[in-house]
């Protein structure tokens, strides 16, 4: 007789201290079938200092299509499997967001425990706003690309969570100085272990920081979002090379009434309504 469906957990593990790891992550690393690891040679010295014995398979980024069918196939067949990243919460920037979808797709329970996730606790250290946020875990290693992620954030109001590696995080900060121009800006490292540090000030005094100290460590950077002031003037400067008439005829394309698009645009381009409406006859 063929076993029921199992269930796939994702297991989050320590970022640097394993006081961290929780007694629920423990109970369920020692009671399912197998434990799927990012990196398995990095896992077993966890499962060993915890004395935890069970079979390991490797699951990463360069066999997520193969390796996954076979997870899920296991699943299928009753067994019950440890999703774990080699540190924080599997599937966020991590190659476990492709098979918690396959996971899904086939029926199969998901069940997340909670534990250590590097982006929220420099979050909540930067001394930023926490109420609304975005995170956008690894912007691109090109140049060009990175500039055109940081454009599209330009405007964003809400705080602003990026993951960065050593070797690029001084070219990361250049960029959102250029972009992004005078912003707070919180820098963690090393989160949770001995010599965990969160440098606080400008994008400036970061690049100084950094320009004379190596950057060791995975770092999580977290930036203020823009100010309603400094939005306003972005959004003013878009009008400057813009027509009245052209104006409102954008917002009609929109989907806006004719009456609409006057009352915005007159307080977008802080003109009287009666001017504005004089320009939308014909419109």
């Amino acid at each position: 007789m063929n076993r029921s469906t199992g269930t796939l957990f994702l297991c989050p593990t320590p970022i640097g201290n394993l006081d961290d790891i929780t007694i629920r992550t423990l109970n369920t690393l020692k009671s399912v079938d197998i434990i799927a690891a990012e990196d398995t040679r990095h896992t077993i010295k966890l499962l060993n200092h915890f004395q935890i014995k069970k079979p390991l398979t490797s699951y990463h980024e360069h066999n997520i299509k193969e390796k996954g069918l076979i997870i899920i196939h296991k699943i299928l067949n009753g067994e019950n499997v440890a999703l774990v990243s080699d540190a924080g919460m599997p599937a966020i920037s991590d190659p476990g967001e492709d098979l918690v979808k396959l996971a899904v797709e086939n029926g199969i329970n998901v069940v997340a425990l909670p534990g250590a996730t590097a982006s929220i606790l420099a979050l909540v250290v930067s001394g930023l706003p926490t109420h609304k946020f975005i995170f956008e875990g690894f912007l691109s290693p090109t140049k060009k690309k990175r500039r055109e992620e940081l454009e599209n954030l330009k405007c964003e109001e809400r705080t602003i969570i990026i993951y960065e590696s050593p070797h690029r995080l001084l070219d990361l900060l250049k960029d959102m100085k250029d972009i992004l121009d005078i912003r707070k800006i919180a820098i963690s490292r090393e989160l949770t272990k001995k010599y965990e540090e969160v440098f606080r000030g400008t994008i400036d005094q970061a690049i100084n920081k950094f320009k004379n100290e190596s950057p060791r460590g995975e770092f999580v950077v977290v930036v203020e979002g823009i100010s309603k002031e400094k939005l306003k003037k972005i959004e003013n400067s878009m009008w400057d090379d813009m027509t009245i008439k052209e104006h409102i005829q954008l917002y009609i394309d929109q989907g806006f009434n004719k009456k609409e698009a006057v009352k915005m645009v007159a307080n977008e381009m802080n003109i009287p309504k009666k001017e504005v409406y004089k320009e939308s006859i014909g419109l």
